[in-house]
Formats: structure tokens, C-alpha cells, sequence
């Protein structure tokens, strides 16, 4: 009777050791091929954009290096990445939530608008009114008014040679404050890029990616013929 039991118990350790060497069934590699998604962006023609609209691409290179034509160089890429985060954004796009509680494209598009607004008060050494306020209209819209405020600043910068005489001014009613233009650097600029990226990511993960010929290192982009 006892090495009967022993017998059993025995057998049932080595299934069990067994059971653990069990591998899934290999899965066929064409299931695991990730489908493609493909840019609503990619068959634009050059005939398709609006002339008027800037940073399709960038064109020619600054006449110097000064301080104020550098600082319209990094607001120029910034345009190109922005026009083409938000070309054919879709409502789907728009309303993507990205969980965690992260805001929607929609409101990131809104708060870029009133970074845009910053930039190019500093630009023109214009207060910033507070509180601010986003105009009420279509994404269409607003995203071209955040591109041409993006182009000003760019154009007013161009041609400064001497920082000093610029400052970021925030007004409140009768107060006023001002800070200097390198915080525009360090805050609203690159704020602004960091957000352009979200808008980037979550239009890949609604579905809809940017145009994949879109070259950041020349500002340039490859259309369709």
C-alpha cells in the first residue's frame, strides 16, 4: 500500500514538471505582421495646398546668424512640424483620448494657439492680455491662424540684432510684469514643439500619421506628382 502511494505521488511530480515544458502552438508569421496604417496626408499634391497657408516647407536659409535670425529658425521648424501634425486631422483625430487622463489633440491644438500668441507678442513686443481667451471656431481655423501668428513671429524676428529690447509682457488689469526673451526659449518655444510631438503620437494611435515622406532634418516634403 505505502509503495503504491510512493508510486503515485511520483507520477504525478512528473506531469507536473511536464505540464511546465508545455509550449504554446507556433503561431503563423504572416498573423504576426502588424498592419499598416496609412496617412490620409500621402497623396497630397502641391496643387493641393493653399498657398497662402504657411510651412509647407522652408524655404532657403537665413543671410546670417544673429540672434534674432536664429530665433526665427527654430519658430520655422517649428511651423513645418506643426503644419504637418495637424494636416487632414480627422474628428475621430481630434476627440482621441490617450487615457491616463491626458487631453485630448483638440485641447492640445487649443493651449499651441495661445503659445503661438505668446511667441508672437514677444516677436512685436506686445502684452500678453490675461485672462487669455482662444477664438471660438473650427479646428481649420484655428489651425491656420496658429501658423500665420507662428510665420509673424518668425518674419519680426528675422531681422533683430539686439535681444535687449525684447521681453515676454504679461498684463492683468493695471498689472503688468515683463521677463526676458530667453524665457521664451526655455518655456513657450520648446513648450510649443513638445506639444506639436503629442499631436504627432496620438494621431499615429487614432489611426492617422503623419505624411510619411515628411522630412524634418531639410524642412522639406516629397508630394505626390
Amino acid at each position: 500500500m505505502k509503495l503504491t502511494y510512493t508510486l503515485g505521488l511520483f507520477l504525478i511530480c512528473i506531469l507536473a514538471c511536464k505540464t511546465q515544458d508545455v509550449k504554446p502552438p507556433a503561431v503563423e508569421k504572416e498573423n504576426m505582421v502588424e498592419k499598416k496604417i496609412q496617412s490620409l496626408s500621402f497623396d497630397v499634391k502641391q496643387s493641393d495646398l493653399d498657398p497662402s497657408i504657411p510651412y509647407a516647407k522652408i524655404d532657403g536659409t537665413p543671410e546670417d546668424d544673429s540672434a534674432g535670425s536664429v530665433i526665427s529658425r527654430v519658430i520655422d521648424g517649428l511651423g513645418f512640424r506643426y503644419y504637418w501634425a495637424t494636416h487632414r486631422l480627422r474628428a475621430e483625430d481630434l476627440a482621441y483620448l490617450p487615457g491616463n487622463d491626458g487631453r485630448p489633440p483638440q485641447d492640445v491644438l487649443e493651449h499651441l494657439y495661445g503659445l503661438s500668441s505668446m511667441i508672437r507678442n514677444a516677436a512685436l513686443n506686445e502684452p500678453n492680455v490675461r485672462p487669455s481667451t482662444t477664438p471660438d471656431v473650427e479646428f481649420e481655423e484655428l489651425r491656420v491662424l496658429t501658423l500665420k501668428q507662428f510665420k509673424e513671429a518668425s518674419d519680426a524676428f528675422r531681422s533683430v540684432e539686439d535681444l535687449e529690447n525684447h521681453t515676454i509682457i504679461f498684463k492683468r488689469g493695471e498689472q503688468e510684469s515683463a521677463f526676458p526673451v530667453w524665457n521664451l526659449l526655455s518655456g513657450p518655444l520648446t513648450d510649443a514643439i513638445y506639444h506639436v510631438g503629442q499631436i504627432v503620437s496620438f494621431r499615429r494611435s487614432s489611426g492617422n500619421p503623419v505624411h510619411p515622406q515628411m522630412n524634418v532634418f531639410s524642412s522639406t516634403i516629397k508630394l505626390q506628382e
